[in-house]
């Protein structure tokens, strides 16, 4: 049971938005497919406090793209607790893409939250933001590929992990050389303690430029001589 004063501690002053959304997901999200009956008794502890608890390592007025936001998750909490933040969730599904625009209305945050139906790849050029966030959407081997295109030179892609973060980190360490980013992406705890807090490993976008990770290496030509040997 998640006590009252850490629902009030993140959200504030919108800790009754927040009950409105968790109510939205126990309803809406489970009728629709979007949240499993299962996690309705979790909501707040393994949802929306989860990802409220990355509004602790983000810059004050941030933008934020939300790739593959699915039911909100994680714009929408960050969103409610971090209102200084301006937050646009992308998600290609329909009916997903029909709640969140009900969600948007329903708490009142269309000043401050979009929507637009796609994937990041179909988003590409048309926005971009200092932060991108993920959630349970892809490995980082592929995450890196879908969401870096999409942060401004200087910002980060944060994506929440589990425990094994520091793996996958390495697996991917290939993909991010591929794309010419040198930083050493972090591995991250935020929240309130290291049981019901929140891993997250942030990558910082850089200032050089970025190449596509699949993008085939272009061999070296050779000489008219070098080709007669």
């Amino acid at each position: 049971m998640v006590p009252v004063e850490e629902i009030t501690r993140v959200f504030g002053d919108r800790a009754g938005k927040a009950e409105v959304y968790r109510d939205l997901l126990a309803g809406a999200g489970v009728e629709r497919g979007l949240i499993g009956p299962r996690e309705v008794p979790r909501l707040w502890d393994r949802h929306l406090l989860n990802c409220a608890y990355l509004g602790e390592v983000i810059d004050e007025g941030a933008s934020v793209i939300d790739i593959g936001s699915g039911a909100g998750l994680p714009g929408i909490p960050l969103a409610l607790a971090r209102p200084d933040v301006q937050v646009r969730l992308v998600e290609p599904l329909e009916r997903r893409y029909a709640f969140l625009r009900e969600a948007i209305t329903e708490l009142d945050l269309r000043d401050q939250v979009a929507v637009a139906r796609g994937r990041a790849e179909d988003v590409r050029g048309e926005f971009s933001a200092s932060v991108v966030t993920a959630r349970a959407v892809a490995p980082l081997a592929t995450l890196y590929g879908w969401a870096l295109p999409l942060v401004v030179t200087g910002g980060h892609l944060i994506a929440i992990k589990g425990r094994s973060a520091s793996e996958e980190i390495a697996a991917a360490a290939g993909t991010l050389q591929a794309m010419g980013i040198t930083e050493t992406p972090e591995v991250l705890r935020v929240g309130p303690d290291e049981e019901s807090g929140t891993t997250v490993v942030r990558v910082a976008r850089g200032h050089g430029p970025l190449r596509s990770p699949s993008a085939p290496t272009t061999p070296k030509r050779r000489s008219p001589r070098a080709r007669r040997r």
